[in-house]
């Protein structure tokens, strides 16, 4: 694995509660997953909010079991407000992509979900499938949670297998398969053929942000509650693999251009060593110079 940059470790100090990045990095690698409580404040919060109001108000629901049939999904986010890259940059949450993936990593996703009353449990997985190498293997992925909302057992927080992403080719029950991208049954909220008795269901205060490795078991919850449960999921891959949205065509170049630096690297204006992600034979980066001028 790779380690993470001082300088960007020393930027997330703030938020490390006295402790040092590395017995938090310690933590991580054992259990798969760290939570950090209240990183984002109110006004942040607020801000957040506001971008993404007009996007729920539409009420799209997602297509399938996994997706959620009662969960609205808001993707292009980049494309959508500048705010959000602020969470996709935030140092913290960068401190641990890093670490894991290199500093040249990339965006690969970047969705919010909102879970209304009535949802059911999400099928197990994990983040970094897509990447088809058999486990056990190195994680190739981080996936970070932003609480946008409280996230209480009752309202369908997260559920995770803590040291799951240790496994080999063991799949929990109620895993995802194929079908569940493309099932359209409408379940009970009881009707959770997945149950496990080791889940850790992780519970954070609004403005909290969970990290977790892409080869972490984990779900989405039921909501049992009568309120829509919010959070915002940056996931990271390695420059050399290929994101999971298609970044670059979310937005225009001009869009691109007026992102800060970093977030720019990370949609993919950016050369993984030696020489990969080039646009005709030159830097990406030159694009958006253009786009500038």
């Amino acid at each position: 694995m790779a380690e993470a940059d001082p300088a960007v470790a020393a930027d997330c100090s703030a938020w490390l509660g006295g402790r040092s990045f590395a017995d938090w990095k310690a933590d991580y690698d054992r259990t798969g997953y760290v939570i950090f409580e209240n990183v984002l404040d109110a006004d942040e919060l607020s801000a957040i909010r506001s971008a993404l109001d007009p996007w729920l108000a539409a009420n799209v629901t997602g297509r399938n079991d996994f997706e959620g049939l009662k969960s609205n999904r808001v993707y292009a986010m980049l494309a959508k407000s500048p705010v959000f890259a602020d969470l996709v940059c935030h140092p913290l949450a960068l401190a641990f992509a890093e670490a894991d993936l290199g500093p040249s990593c990339l965006l690969s996703a970047c969705l919010a979900i909102n879970l209304q009353p009535g949802e059911t449990v999400q099928p197990w997985h994990y983040d970094d499938s897509h990447l088809n190498v058999p486990r056990p293997r190195g994680s190739w992925g981080v996936s970070t949670f932003w609480a946008i909302d409280a996230i209480t057992e009752e309202n369908g927080a997260t559920e995770i297998l803590p040291g799951s992403h240790e496994w080999g080719p063991e799949t929990p029950d109620g895993a995802s398969l194929a079908s569940s991208f493309s099932d359209r049954r409408v379940r009970e909220i009881d009707d959770d053929p997945g149950a496990h008795p080791d889940a850790v269901k992780a519970v954070m205060p609004a403005g909290s942000l969970m990290i977790a490795k892409g080869t972490l078991w984990h779900r989405g919850g039921a909501n049992r509650s009568d309120a829509p449960r919010l959070l915002i999921t940056p996931q990271y891959c390695p420059g050399w693999a290929r994101q999971l949205e298609n970044m670059a065509m979310t937005m225009t170049p001009q869009q691109a251009a007026a992102l800060p630096p970093r977030a720019q690297e990370l949609v993919g204006y950016s050369i993984h060593p030696p020489f990969m992600g080039y646009v005709d034979g030159m830097h990406p980066r030159r694009i958006l110079d253009k786009a500038d001028a």
